[in-house]
């Protein structure tokens, strides 16, 4: 088999196991039924600065990622845990922060791998921990808006600068991540620990790590000044130059993702049935904040921002709901699907609902008192 064929018969095999992105492919043809348009107006759905931009976000994280420090960071960090809610805590703490810097699905890409090594040494009730990471990535994303994909979304749509809509997301961010210690408290318990992460120094990348962290800030400010295309597209020939692996290493998939939920929802958005819809969700009390939150337990929270932005300019109440719905149920934010995936453990979507269905209500209620 010629690698031109092996190529192929792994992006077909992803394709077919990609629920979410066969789903957006089946509905295409019949929204464009529904609602026939041109290839112009096809293009003009897709927010060009966006995609762009979690485009250059992913590769410089997946280059952080591959240049080990972030895991010798927790290697240096776990060991000097003494009890099991030690661990817990300051674990939760580095992915609340980690998720808020190189967005959630990279925090977890690289802690859950940690945690399940953790809990072959331990004896740690790894199942629970991997849940809590879910949840404390989930807020810790909030704070920024390059911390998830619906930040991104809404900070791009919104024209806001990085730190308003850092300072806008903070009382909520701050909020559900205080919630989530608090609940890790009452979870873990204080058994003591003694744990050694093994890791290999010697394959650390230290010019891959200084160069793609001062990337970080440049892109960002790249993206304020709405350059994301021309600021990705640098990036790419970066790493096609110095680190194709890092190329090699995104999923590619998901910015298609992405294009196909901005057309899908796009076109959905159109249809007099679905703006029925948005109309009784923005009717009710906090409609922006309420209405959001609920809608993504339905469509998970990026297709829910990405749906409601054509419905409402309440960029705050609009953002923090989306933020709570990644709560509840699983499909409510990519994240907490990619942490059970991750996890292999057995019977975990049922202990999540345990912990997350209750994070939701309280963190809905937490973010009424506040908005």
């Amino acid at each position: 088999m010629t690698t031109d064929q092996k190529l192929m018969r792994t992006l077909l095999s992803r394709l077919r196991e990609d629920y979410l992105l066969m789903t957006l492919l089946a509905l295409l043809p019949l929204l464009l039924w529904q609602q026939p348009v041109t290839p112009a107006a096809i293009a003009a759905l897709i927010d060009w600065h966006t995609v762009t931009a979690l485009a250059g976000l992913m590769l410089l994280s997946r280059a952080l990622e591959d240049s080990g420090y972030l895991a010798r960071f927790a290697a240096w960090l776990l060991p000097r845990c003494h009890t099991e809610r030690l661990l817990a805590l300051l674990l939760l703490l580095f992915a609340a922060l980690l998720s808020a810097i190189v967005t959630n699905d990279v925090a977890l890409f690289i802690l859950v791998p940690i945690s399940l090594n953790i809990g072959r040494l331990t004896g740690l009730p790894v199942g629970r921990l991997i849940i809590f990471l879910a949840l404390a990535v989930n807020a810790g994303s909030a704070l920024t808006p390059i911390g998830n994909p619906q930040n991104l979304l809404l900070w791009q749509a919104s024209g806001y600068s990085f730190w308003q809509f850092t300072l806008m997301m903070a009382p909520l961010a701050l909020s559900l991540l205080l919630l989530i210690l608090l609940l890790s408290s009452l979870a873990f318990g204080s058994h003591k620990l003694s744990i050694a992460v093994p890791h290999n120094n010697s394959a650390d990348n230290r010019r891959l790590f200084v160069w793609s962290l001062a990337g970080y800030p440049l892109f960002i400010l790249a993206m304020e000044f709405q350059l994301a295309p021309i600021a990705a597209l640098a990036v790419l020939a970066a790493y096609a130059v110095f680190k194709r692996s890092v190329i090699t290493g995104i999923d590619w998939l998901l910015l298609l993702v992405f294009m196909l939920m901005f057309i899908d929802l796009g076109l959905l958005a159109q249809l007099p049935l679905m703006q029925q819809l948005a109309t009784h969700l923005m009717a009710l009390p906090n409609g922006s904040y309420t209405g959001s939150a609920l809608l993504s337990q339905l469509i998970s929270n990026v297709p829910a921002a990405i749906f409601l932005q054509h419905f409402t300019d309440d960029w705050r109440a609009l953002s923090w709901g989306v933020s709570v719905g990644g709560f509840g149920l699983a499909i409510g934010s990519l994240a907490n699907l990619i942490a059970l995936r991750l996890s292999r453990q057995p019977g975990l979507w049922r202990e999540f609902h345990t912990w997350s269905l209750p994070v939701f209500f309280l963190s809905l209620g937490l973010g009424l008192l506040i908005l």
